[in-house]
């Protein structure tokens, strides 16, 4: 745990880009070090760059009820995080420079925890991981094999479930499944 607060410590005053200069505050990630399943998205919004947790806003509240709906997870199951850890301005999608400034950090993060599943939302955090160009459309929908024995998820960012995006509400949906899925195959906590 020290060394994720370290991490976490050191973050918060990173200075490695432009975003530093419009964040309120660096949005790290939240929960359980012992996590099977981590969540990684883009980049925080409005609501997650004022509270400084990751997905607390309505892409937060429609990830929550998939999980628990399709996976029965809870928020507290999953260490949540993203690819970027300051906001955007305006949330426009994460310049190529803004990505490759914040992706040690996502690396340490990654280096940190030993996940069953990594569940990635939208195509920066598929892109950024699988290390392709393909969209999400293309990704999703299959399980990947990832580092240490664990396997990768990607499934569409909940914002596009809110614009009206019955495909993509019904895609996440499938993917989530896929996560609870891979979670039996692995079985229990080790004792």
């Amino acid at each position: 745990m020290s060394a994720l607060a370290d991490l976490v410590l050191e973050a918060s005053t990173c200075t490695r880009c432009r975003l530093s200069d419009s964040r309120t505050q660096v949005v790290f990630g939240e929960g359980p070090v012992d996590a099977r399943v981590l969540v990684v998205g883009e980049a925080p919004g409005r609501d997650e760059d004022i509270q400084g947790r990751p997905f607390v806003g309505r892409s937060g509240q429609l990830l929550e009820r998939l999980l628990l709906e399709e996976a029965g997870l809870s928020r507290q199951d999953c260490y949540i995080t993203n690819v970027n850890k300051c906001r955007p301005p305006g949330n426009r999608d994460p310049e190529p420079s803004e990505v490759a400034a914040c992706r040690p950090w996502l690396d340490r993060q990654l280096d940190l925890f030993k996940p069953v599943v990594v569940l990635t939302l939208g195509n920066f955090a598929a892109r950024a991981l699988l290390g392709t160009t393909s969209g999400i459309t293309k990704l999703r929908g299959r399980v990947y094999p990832w580092q240490g024995g664990a396997v990768l998820v990607p499934t569409f960012h909940p914002s596009a479930a809110l614009r009206g995006n019955a495909a993509a509400l019904a895609g996440m949906r499938a993917d989530i499944v896929r996560v609870r899925e891979s979670l039996d195959r692995a079985g229990p906590v080790p004792a």
